[in-house]
């Protein structure tokens, strides 16, 4: 760990957390929990025929990045969450079970918000990028990652996503929404 992101993460800890934005972000974060709201979303979009093809593709994303980043390159770089190294470092939610490198939140997140945005325009793909922002930053907020990880799961994320949506589409075109 660099130093420099041990004294981002205690910025982000003395100088951003605060009570109207920690229940924000506490929430945020747990709309990225095991892909829940893009896995909703996703079961949302193949209940209707013009947006099927999306949520199909949005699944496929949301699977490739539960197995690159939880499943690969965690189990591969096994780098230590950050409150467990950091001398002050206080998290909001409890001691993940899994390792630090990279943020599936924000992976899986980014995945399924570029399939959104290259698939449905810029009306849903817009707010799914922020959505996808907001859950990366709330990793940072609440404390358990660096910010490299997070950095590091959005560009795995935007790579899964942008392949997903090019491959996937070449053989199924998309319906712009």
């Amino acid at each position: 760990m660099s130093q420099a992101e041990g004294y981002i993460l205690l910025m982000i800890q003395e100088h951003v957390r605060n009570g109207i934005l920690t229940p924000f972000f506490l929430l945020i974060t747990t709309l990225g929990d095991a892909g829940f709201i893009w896995i909703v979303s996703a079961l949302i979009s193949l209940c209707f025929k013009k947006t099927r093809k999306t949520g199909i593709a949005v699944i496929i994303a949301l699977c490739l990045s539960l197995l690159i980043n939880n499943l690969i390159l965690k189990n591969l770089i096994v780098r230590i969450r950050p409150y467990e190294v950091i001398e002050g470092l206080q998290i909001l939610i409890p001691k993940q079970s899994d390792f630090s490198f990279p943020s599936g939140h924000t992976g899986s997140s980014f995945a399924a918000a570029i399939v959104f945005y290259r698939c449905m325009g810029k009306k849903y793909g817009i707010a799914a990028i922020i959505l996808a922002v907001l859950i990366a930053f709330s990793r940072l907020y609440i404390g358990v990652h660096y910010p490299t990880d997070v950095l590091a799961g959005m560009i795995t994320g935007i790579a899964i996503g942008y392949f997903v949506s090019k491959f996937y589409f070449s053989f199924a075109k998309c319906v712009k929404v």
